[in-house]
């Protein structure tokens, strides 16, 4: 299942993300793909907070992985740009999939493509060629996962 939606501001961005995290159960892994300044810290910290947790994101670029706590939850958030091998994270992101209390969120994953499930959200984010300040989301979910979308089509 496929949804795409633009949104215009960092506002519509944290809200849409909020709406999503709000709907979040549990062992969900979420890849993240786009550009460098794309949206995807804007995103994340939109779920974070949509989950009811108050920490602060930030994007997790130099240390590779940070982690949010939420009542319901733990945010495993890892940046794999400046690692082409992950090396003992790829074993410490595993260990974050597989706990059905964690909500995983990768972003340049392809160094971890073999340890990331089959059946995982992806939302790639866009910046639209006629207005920079717009992004067009993308998200794909299989059918274990279409509650995230909630009420869209």
């Amino acid at each position: 299942m496929k949804n795409e939606t633009t949104l215009h501001s960092v506002e519509e961005t944290e809200n849409f993300a909020a709406a999503m995290g709000a709907r979040l159960k549990g062992g969900e892994c979420i890849e993240l793909v786009s550009d460098l300044g794309g949206g995807k810290t804007t995103f994340t910290s939109g779920l974070v907070a949509g989950s009811g947790s108050l920490d602060s994101v930030s994007s997790p670029t130099f240390t590779i992985s940070k982690q949010y706590h939420s009542k319901k939850f733990t945010f495993y958030h890892f940046d794999f740009y400046r690692l082409t091998d992950p090396g003992i994270v790829a074993e410490e992101l595993y260990e974050a999939i597989v706990d059905k209390r964690n909500i995983v969120i990768v972003e340049w994953a392809e160094s971890v493509a073999h340890v990331l499930p089959k059946d995982r959200i992806r939302i790639v984010i866009s910046k639209l060629p006629d207005n920079p300040n717009f992004r067009n989301f993308s998200i794909s979910v299989s059918g274990t996962y279409k509650y995230v979308l909630g009420d869209q089509k």
